[in-house]
């Protein structure tokens, strides 16, 4: 997440300095409660990939709560790191928002960009685009996507099930034509409706 660092005050002489503090940004690393979140909801290792230089990295991280840190690492070298933690079997998501970030939010599993900050390269290659740049709202996404798969295979197979009942009743000359309507609309009002239960598995921050 970024924040815009507070314009200082001065004389018509100190303008230009104040235009450059406008446009300055600090980074404002996630809390550790967030990563806490992270786990909860089924994360295996946090990991941190910067190019930055080791030292800022390493302090970063010890506030964050990370596992392990890759500092003044490359963008080819992000790529290979990704590609290697998925060797060994894992899923990875990577969240960035720069240029240096897009091959490997190309490479993980699932890439998530920051669409505030992030550069157009970064938006266009993640699949995924949080539109606040807050990574507070990762573990609610990871628990949103997980009822969503769940809820599309509930439906799939109530779906599948149905036809299936209706077709064989039809064949046999047992569905009458208002209770096959019925029922194919019917079917189709409950596959929605229980679709809508998605909603109230996104919380607003971490939990």
């Amino acid at each position: 997440m970024w924040k815009t660092a507070p314009r200082p005050f001065g004389s018509r002489s100190t303008a230009p300095l104040r235009e450059l503090s406008r446009c300055m940004t600090r980074f404002v690393p996630p809390r550790p409660r967030t990563v806490a979140a992270l786990r909860r909801q089924g994360a295996k290792e946090i990991i941190m990939l910067t190019g930055d230089n080791a030292a800022a990295a390493e302090r970063v991280a010890k506030q964050c709560d990370v596992d392990r840190v890759f500092a003044e690492i490359l963008p080819t070298e992000k790529v290979d790191l990704v590609r290697e933690l998925q060797r060994s079997g894992r899923k990875v998501m990577l969240v960035g928002d720069g240029v240096n970030d897009a091959p490997a939010l190309a490479a993980a599993n699932l890439g998530i960009a920051m669409g505030h900050r992030g550069t157009d390269i970064a938006l266009e290659t993640a699949d995924i685009v949080l539109v606040n740049d807050s990574i507070e709202l990762l573990p609610g996404l990871m628990k949103v996507s997980r009822r969503a798969n769940r809820l599309v295979r509930h439906n799939l197979v109530f779906a599948f099930a149905m036809i299936t009942l209706l077709v064989t009743l039809d064949l046999a000359g047992r569905l009458p034509l208002p209770l096959g309507v019925v029922g194919h609309e019917g079917s189709t009002m409950l596959v929605a409706l229980n679709g809508l239960r998605v909603l109230g598995a996104l919380p607003d921050k971490a939990e």
